[in-house]
């Protein structure tokens, strides 16, 4: 159980990259996605990764 969590973390921390990377125009794949340089998308990937790296953290104190 703990290794399915650890990795739903890593995959949330990823996520919120990508998410980042797409809505500030970084990473604009596909380039017909609706969230290429949409600024929303900046502040929901750092709340993913954040929520992400707290997940870890959470994980490591266990």
């Amino acid at each position: 159980m703990r290794l399915v969590l650890h990795c739903l973390a890593a995959l949330a921390i990823l996520m919120g990259f990508i998410w980042i990377g797409q809505g500030s125009g970084n990473f604009p794949y596909p380039a017909s996605s609706f969230m290429v340089d949409q600024s929303p998308w900046i502040l929901y990937g750092a709340v993913l990764a954040l929520a992400g790296v707290a997940g870890l953290v959470l994980l490591r104190r266990r």
